[in-house]
């Protein structure tokens, strides 16, 4: 009693002990899941505004990244290192955008590619800017390695590529690849990417002296930037529209958007464009015969743009402080993580000690507890022989249902093989007495024209029957086999008009080939036609005299309805359910007296189903049928 209390109060530790390194885990889980959600909200948000609100997007994404190196989540870090590079490249910071782009690279998991098409263009955007345009090209090749088939990203290096042709003045490729990238971001409706590359058109066009359309674009570009909320492109108008109209001689107008320039761009910190809007409104007042005015915006110029320098040294020597001060966080996190990592070994240690304790008594209780599972044992084994017997029972049953089917198998197979031996034998017959009574001249060449005209009909159903026999054959010898392709079910009901033409001729039949041209469907053209040539042969069986049969198709949820109908005898309800069983099928003669094995129809069932579809038939006695089924559309027609 005392050694089953000791067993029972370890297993009791144990047990307490694995609770609650179970509940750390899961609650380790939940935080760690609850983190990625939180960081991804954070990178999207930073993206999101880094050109309109940049220094607020680069605290955003340096959190993220502080984030995602506390929780280990390698997306995370690498999309946080790639929108620090974006926001830096904003705001003119190259070198620095640079370092944080690589770092992208080198986190970004390799199952992210489009994350890695945006990192490798924005890097052949920063190598472009900073006039290497041979990196800048190797680099957005890369890029659109990484963009695969995302028209967004492929618009993205088009128009990225552009800009190097742009910094090269080469001004008639750049202005290809933006109208094709424009061509692109408006078939996705990027209305982000549509407002630069209208402004990309108006730099175009205002290096070619085209003034009017470059001033176009520019209204066009203005009004999208205010809609997506782009500060750093509607500076950069604000540019462009000063340097268009002095060359239009609007100096007024020149220098009024130049300050707007200049107070847009002072806000949010791009300097390149804020010392482009001075020079603009400097050469403004210059033109206008304002030389002093000019002399003072000059002089305010040198001064802001020491200032400028003073300040942008400045920023480089906090952007360097921010990037040591999140690379000291990252590192304490680093020994934080290896500390835990170390408690984490102290306890596994405790819990294997444990495990090997409770191992010991749990073999102790394993040995008494011999003699029950023996017993037990022999209770199972004993279950498991009633089963096997039962078992045994159902078995001799499903042989027997075997057998009854073999036997109706078989049964079909001889009815089968009489009737075409009987269909075979009258056409042959046939045939041999009008070759010997024309041996011996009783009949002369033009009677057996006549004769044969008369009798090739029945040749032709004698064909189609042997024709029927052999595919049915295959089926059963070799197996069900398809090799699917592209079928236009219009030609194939002119190769059948062709086939049937003297029958139809015959019983003065039309035939209407409705089909939709072109249109293709997906399964086996042999089997397609086998189908057809047996449903027109059963409607013409069954048309009387001057009757129509028709051929349609009609396209419905990326699938073809192909149908053959015609204006004949009909078929009662009990008939129609007859139709498509092996063990129920029947022929019926024709209006002009046509035999059949009725073998055809179940060919046909087998084939429609083997290339995925389903044969079905309406009918009314005395007014026709129409035997109809489904196919899948070609891709390219869906």
């Amino acid at each position: 009693m005392r050694i089953v209390m000791i067993i029972l109060g370890m297993l009791l530790i144990q047990k307490i002990s694995y609770a609650q390194n179970l509940n750390l885990y899961n609650k380790t889980v939940t935080s760690k899941v609850l983190d990625q959600s939180k960081i991804n909200r954070l990178n999207k948000t930073a993206f999101d505004i880094y050109l309109e609100f940049p220094d607020s997007a680069h605290k955003i994404a340096a959190n993220a990244l502080i984030l995602s190196e506390k929780s280990k989540y390698a997306f995370g870090k690498g999309n946080s290192f790639l929108n620090l590079g974006i926001i830096y490249w904003s705001q003119s910071y190259y070198p620095i955008s640079l370092f944080f782009l690589q770092s992208a690279i080198a986190n970004l998991p390799k199952n992210k590619p489009l994350y890695l098409s945006d990192a490798y263009a924005f890097l052949g955007r920063t190598y472009a800017d900073l006039k290497d345009y041979k990196k800048a090209l190797s680099y957005l090749d890369t890029s659109m390695y990484f963009a695969g088939n995302n028209t967004e990203r492929i618009s993205q290096v088009y128009f990225e590529r552009g800009y190097v042709y742009y910094s090269q003045q080469n001004y008639n490729k750049e202005l290809g690849l933006i109208k094709y990238s424009l061509k692109l971001d408006k078939s996705i409706k990027d209305e982000q990417n549509i407002a630069i590359l209208y402004s990309y058109l108006s730099n175009i066009y205002f290096h070619k002296k085209d003034y009017k359309a470059a001033l176009a674009y520019e209204d066009t570009s203005f009004n999208m930037s205010n809609k997506v909320h782009n500060r750093r492109l509607r500076a950069y108008i604000y540019l462009d529209y000063a340097l268009i109209n002095n060359e239009l001689g609007r100096y007024n107008d020149a220098i009024k958007y130049a300050q707007r320039g200049i107070a847009l761009s002072d806000s949010i910190g791009v300097i390149d464009a804020e010392t482009k809007c001075y020079s603009a409104l400097i050469k403004g007042f210059e033109l206008k015969n304002e030389l002093k005015r000019a002399l003072i915006y000059q002089k305010k110029y040198n001064s802001v743009s020491d200032s400028l320098n003073t300040v942008a040294k400045l920023n480089t020597v906090k952007l360097v402080q921010d990037y040591y001060d999140l690379n000291s966080k990252i590192n304490s996190l680093a020994l934080i993580r290896l500390s835990n990592k170390n408690s984490q070994a102290k306890i596994r240690n405790q819990n294997i000690l444990i495990v090997v304790l409770c191992s010991s008594l749990v073999i102790l209780t394993i040995v008494l507890s011999a003699t029950y599972y023996f017993y037990k044992e022999k209770k199972l084994l004993s279950n498991k022989l009633q089963q096997q017997h039962k078992a045994l029972l159902n078995q001799t049953q499903l042989i027997e249902v075997q057998k009854v089917n073999l036997q109706m198998v078989n049964s079909f197979k001889d009815r089968l093989l009489a009737v075409i031996g009987h269909d075979l034998r009258t056409p042959i017959a046939n045939l041999s007495n009008i070759i010997e009574m024309f041996e011996t001249g009783y009949l002369n060449a033009e009677e057996v024209n006549e004769l044969m005209k008369d009798i090739n009909s029945i040749v032709k159903g004698t064909e189609l029957t042997l024709s029927n026999l052999i595919e049915w054959a295959g089926n059963q010898i070799k197996g069900r086999t398809i090799n699917s392709s592209n079928v236009d079910i219009f030609l194939l009901g002119v190769e059948m008009e062709q086939t049937f033409a003297h029958n139809l001729q015959l019983k003065s039949i039309t035939f209407i080939n409705h089909a939709y041209p072109g249109r293709g469907v997906l399964a086996d053209e042999n089997h397609l036609k086998v189908i057809l040539r047996n449903l027109i042969s059963n409607a013409i069986k069954f048309t009387n005299q001057k009757g129509s049969i028709i051929l349609s198709t009609i396209i419905e949820n990326n699938e073809m309805i192909v149908a053959v109908q015609d204006n004949g005898r009909g078929m009662t309800s009990k008939e129609m359910e007859k139709l498509f069983h092996a063990s129920t099928h029947f022929s019926n003669t024709g209006t002009s007296g046509e035999k059949g094995t009725g073998i055809g129809l179940l060919l046909c069932k087998e084939l429609v189903e083997l290339n995925g579809g389903q044969l079905k038939v309406e009918s009314i006695l005395g007014k026709g049928s129409k035997f109809y089924f489904k196919l899948p559309l070609v891709k390219a027609y869906a």
